[in-house]
């Protein structure tokens, strides 16, 4: 069985999460799966963005009750193995420099958080339920923390994982873990739009504006300096540079449009 379904039309690939009858927890399997599935996109030159979603009722329940049962066994040793490749499928969807659109329906507890949190831009249906539901299970937040403080405002976030409490689309809003929130049923007439509104951009125009998003944090002034002066640089005497600013003046309406 393929823990990960993948479909592509007009140059999206559609990731879904294939596990409806555990409302798509996670398993090791999966989290192989997710993670081999993002390294692969990532060397597509011909895609233009990912969606991320999920398979049945929910996008996506966290930790497979199976694997957790594993875990109660696991050595510090084990559990940090574990861990690391828990951390790797995270990172391989944030470093993947598709904008990355997740479309959450139903629930997306605990880890689930973790993979909203590493989308672009995020999609919930109305009455969805949020939870970072760790610390009722006497864990942590932990491998999730990385990517969640990178993108929710610290002080909305905090305290819901904090307490593990229930929260809705609205609060997950307020928090900046979702950009729009669509009535049931209306997600993917809003995906669409979203959609057509990434494809307005020259290709790898996009995909070098993410890596220098989640880069720039982490580089000091005179870092941030060379690099973006650098990128301008480049994209303008670039291909695609040269074809957008041409199309500007002249205009008319880029290659990549037409």
């Amino acid at each position: 069985m393929n823990f990960v379904v993948i479909a592509e039309m007009d140059h999206v690939a559609y990731v879904k999460l294939n596990r409806p009858d555990v409302r798509n927890a996670f398993n090791p399997e999966m989290i192989a799966e997710i993670t081999e599935t993002f390294h692969q996109l990532e060397m597509r030159r011909d895609l233009r963005a990912v969606v991320l979603q999920g398979e049945g009722k929910s996008f996506c329940a966290g930790a497979d009750l199976n694997w957790m049962r594993e875990m109660v066994n696991f050595s510090y040793h084990q559990n940090r193995e574990d861990s690391l490749r828990l951390f790797a499928m995270f990172e391989a969807i944030a470093k993947c420099t598709l904008p990355i659109i997740g479309l959450i329906h139903g629930a997306a507890f605990g880890g689930a958080l973790g993979l909203v949190a590493v989308c672009d831009e995020v999609i919930a249906e109305e009455g969805t339920q949020f939870c970072f539901s760790e610390v009722k299970l006497g864990i942590a937040p932990a491998v999730i923390s990385a990517f969640v403080q990178r993108k929710a405002v610290a002080g909305k976030v905090r305290p819901l994982m904090l307490s593990g409490a229930v929260f809705n689309p609205q609060v997950a809003q307020q928090a900046g873990l979702v950009t729009e929130i669509a009535p049931v049923g209306e997600g993917h007439n809003l995906l669409q739009k979203i959609i057509a509104n990434y494809k307005q951009g020259g290709a790898e125009a996009v995909r070098e504006t993410k890596k220098l998003l989640n880069d720039i944090a982490n580089l000091t002034w005179e870092q941030q300096r060379d690099r973006t002066t650098h990128l301008i640089a480049e994209r303008r005497a670039s291909d695609e540079g040269q074809e957008g600013l041409k199309s500007f003046l002249e205009k008319r309406e880029p290659s990549w449009r037409s």
